[in-house]
């Protein structure tokens, strides 16, 4: 049975936005007390990526080379950009509140179109620069009650800030430099040089032991964010930047931002939204659809 490209990227995208708008708290689940050490955790995060995708093409791993060319070497050094904005999200999340980071993750549109549009990796339309400018004004209207940082929790804010940065970086390096269609066994490349990058830095900094025997519940968020949480989001994203664009592929933080806080509302903070938070998400929602239908037309790649 075969799919329309439009039902593709619309699966796509809709995936993307339900299971990382629940990963912003596991990761705090995973990290949090009795979990794993930090940047381990992140670490064995993408670990576990590469090892399913190993196990479910091995047969394309020997022909690595050969089937992607010169693209490999600009994959890996796109998933060693990835590591630095993984790196500086798990580590502000010891302190910073996923929603308070998904606040300023809000700003990855509005900043992706114009970098796209600075160093012409894709058109921008006006349009994609005001609707990115209104998503990042009703996601801080969405989570303004979570919004009264604390001294403590200025440096996570600071870390969130530059993994929002070294993320455009590397969506912009792939859309200008990898051409192929991302094949599972590309992905595979491109989490391994991220999970590569987060074992370097975790060595750099300190080996943290890992808690033995494996703590349940983070355990359990661990192996979701590995599978779920990568696998399965970052094979539906690449996808997405490939046939829609860095710019509208980024507009996903506007959505999943709408989840997380469902989702922070519900595990960490019980309690019912608030009407602000509902005038908070409709704009939003309506910044990320004025993202999406006034972009420029794009060629699909060949």
């Amino acid at each position: 049975m075969s799919f329309s490209p439009k039902t593709r990227i619309v699966a796509a995208y809709t995936v993307c936005t339900v299971v990382w708008g629940t990963t912003w708290f596991s990761i705090r689940l995973t990290i949090g007390p009795g979990g794993y050490p930090t940047y381990e955790a992140a670490a064995l995060r993408f670990t576990i990526a590469v090892t399913v995708i190993a196990l479910c093409v091995p047969w394309e791993l020997a022909r690595l080379g050969e089937r992607l060319g010169r693209t490999l070497p600009w994959l890996c050094a796109a998933g060693l950009i990835n590591s630095m904005s993984y790196g500086l999200l798990y580590k502000a999340e010891e302190s910073v509140p996923g929603s308070v980071a998904a606040v300023i993750y809000g700003a990855l549109p509005l900043l992706t179109a114009l970098t796209a549009g600075a160093t012409r990796s894709e058109k921008i339309s006006a349009g994609q620069i005001a609707g990115g400018t209104m998503a990042l004004f009703g996601i801080t209207i969405l989570f303004w009650d979570r919004l009264h940082v604390s001294h403590e929790q200025a440096m996570g804010v600071a870390l969130v800030a530059g993994a929002v940065l070294a993320n455009a970086g590397y969506l912009l390096v792939y859309k200008r430099k990898v051409h192929s269609e991302p094949s599972l066994a590309a992905t595979g490349v491109f989490l391994a040089a991220t999970g590569a990058g987060l074992w370097c830095i975790s060595l750099g900094l300190g080996w943290q032991p890992l808690p033995w025997p494996p703590p349940t519940r983070p355990s359990v968020a661990l192996v979701y964010l590995g599978v779920a949480g990568t696998v399965v989001t970052f094979v539906c994203y690449l996808y997405l930047i490939r046939h829609v664009g860095v710019a509208t592929a980024s507009t996903l933080i506007i959505a999943e931002s709408v989840v997380a806080l469902g989702v922070d509302r519900l595990w960490e903070r019980q309690g019912k939204l608030e009407l602000l938070s509902y005038i908070g998400a409709a704009v939003a929602l309506a910044g990320s659809a004025v993202s999406i239908v006034l972009k420029p037309e794009e060629t699909p790649p060949s």
